[in-house]
């Protein structure tokens, strides 16, 4: 079956649609939603492919479910009415939607582990740190990982959030040491150019009409970081 874009600027790719949900592959740096910046998001070009795909003036409605940072790419789910929407975020804030991600982190972390930490977020930066729990502004993070294999001095994490903190997987692992490959405020210093290899590659849930399970997941990428890996 041929890939499916969104015929927008830039394109998106569509893992699924149906008449109640739209799940697509994120392209690294491409906003979730729209933000002072002014530059594409996911949210707006999605509309206009509803819109250009339904052959109607008015606007549609999207409900984005959940966000990914802007570095990040991969699956991302939205809702295409409200009553699938409250029913998903029903999910979402019972953790019963499950996420998966794999990130490529320098070090040499261990086989797996459970990483809790308490986060705080410099609004005006745009930036988290780790800080005591004793801290009112700080937010329980939770999370745990799967090592799949190691390379020299990179490694590849298969991660579950438990909760879901802005910027969370990246600042957790860069606290612990293993900061992920091209993200260049957590990480060390690094070449320039680098794609932050940390990408949502699946999802499983329940579908909030037919209630039956959705499961989507994406290939693995055979560009550089992760061809260095065997999958």
């Amino acid at each position: 079956m041929a890939k499916k874009y969104t015929s927008t600027t830039p394109q998106i790719p569509i893992v699924f649609e149906d008449h109640h949900l739209l799940i697509i592959d994120k392209p690294h740096e491409l906003l979730s939603q729209e933000d002072h910046t002014g530059d594409p998001d996911v949210v707006t070009l999605c509309k206009q492919y509803l819109k250009l795909e339904s052959g109607s003036d008015s606007d549609p409605y999207l409900g984005l479910v959940h966000r990914l940072d802007r570095p990040v790419g991969g699956l991302m789910l939205l809702a295409k009415s409200s009553k699938a929407a409250g029913r998903l975020s029903d999910q979402l804030r019972d953790r019963t939607i499950q996420k998966t991600y794999h990130a490529i982190v320098q070090g040499t972390p261990p086989a797996n582990g459970l990483l809790i930490h308490h986060l705080v977020k410099n609004r005006n930066r745009n930036r988290v740190r780790a800080t005591a729990s004793t801290n009112p502004e700080s937010k329980k993070a939770v999370l745990s990982f799967q090592k799949q294999d190691q390379e020299d001095e990179l490694a590849l994490l298969a991660i579950h959030l438990q909760t879901g903190r802005p910027h969370q997987i990246r600042v957790q692992l860069a606290e612990e040491g293993y900061p992920v490959w091209g993200d260049y405020k957590y990480g060390i210093q690094q070449p320039e150019g680098r794609t932050m290899a940390l990408r949502a590659v699946e999802l499983r849930f329940e579908h909030p009409i037919h209630n039956k399970e959705v499961h989507v997941a994406l290939p693995f990428p055979g560009h550089s970081p992760w061809s260095q890996f065997k999958k």
